[in-house]
């Protein structure tokens, strides 16, 4: 018997490991706070007692959504289940914009569904390079005003996320920085460990020169040593220029892509993707 349901929180856990034995590397504290946003995200479609194919469908509000965690197991390949939980998603988010970051190679089916391609992103990755020491203007996010650091988060993101934002800046093991400028919050960016290395993202500022100095005191916080990574959208030339800068390479590629117009975003602050899951 097959059916399509969503998945427990506990359940959850199963599309997180699927993940990870995809090489999309999740951050270790990622589920809570995904869960924190929309507590019913993961639906699965189960067949014969066992999970075979899982997807997010994540709601913002009552005009965004997203899409990511889209896999099947690997011997249920082909065998159209994967469909059936991509439609579920779909009706899930009826009505609303909806995005997505996915494959490149795969955009074809997606515009089969309605969605056009944006820009595409790319995960810089690899150890960091020698920088310079922190800046002095760089301060803990949790001593500056969550209000404007939500606002710089929403000029950069379709919806506000508030909810989200906060278990995000606090989540075991992440590290929430901002840079304060003549009393003004100009930017802010978390680093947080992940299955491999740690991760950076957002990072959100008002230039690069804002940016570079949150990076550097981002990569401070973390042990020496270990692999970092940054998803940039690609037509920001600034942000690819502070990833090479650092010494990291492209390793990954998604295409993003919505069923309507890209929203109308303040891209020229976006230095880092907060994730490819929920955008």
């Amino acid at each position: 018997m097959t059916t399509v349901r969503t998945l427990t929180p506990e359940e959850a856990v199963t599309a997180v490991e699927w993940a990870a034995v995809e090489g999309w590397n999740p951050g270790l504290s990622d589920l809570g706070c995904f869960l924190v946003q929309d507590p019913g995200l993961f639906l699965a479609v189960e067949e014969g007692g066992r999970l075979a194919s899982v997807i997010s469908a994540t709601r913002y509000g009552t005009e965004f959504g997203f899409i990511g965690f889209y896999i099947a197991r690997p011997e249920v390949r082909g065998q159209g289940l994967g469909m059936r939980v991509w439609q579920a998603a779909m009706a899930r988010l009826a009505g609303r914009l909806i995005g997505l970051d996915g494959v490149v190679a795969q955009q074809a089916n997606y515009r089969k569904s309605g969605f056009s391609l944006a820009w595409n992103n790319i995960r810089f990755g690899g150890v960091p390079a020698g920088a310079a020491a922190a800046s002095a203007d760089v301060v803990e996010a949790s001593g500056v005003p969550f209000s404007a650091l939500a606002a710089l988060d929403r000029s950069v993101f379709p919806a506000a996320r508030e909810a989200f934002l906060r278990a995000w800046l606090s989540a075991p093991g992440h590290v929430a920085l901002a840079v304060v400028r003549d009393g003004e919050v100009a930017g802010f960016g978390v680093i947080r460990p992940a299955r491999e290395g740690h991760k950076i993202g957002p990072l959100v500022a008002q230039d690069r020169g804002v940016a570079e100095r949150l990076l550097v005191a981002l990569i401070a916080r973390i042990p020496a040593g270990g692999p970092v990574f940054l998803d940039v959208a690609e037509p920001r030339r600034e942000a690819v220029a502070l990833a090479e800068g650092l010494g990291l390479k492209p390793v990954f590629e998604t295409a993003r892509m919505y069923t309507g117009p890209a929203p109308a975003i303040r891209l020229e602050r976006l230095f880092g993707v907060t994730t490819f899951e929920l955008g």
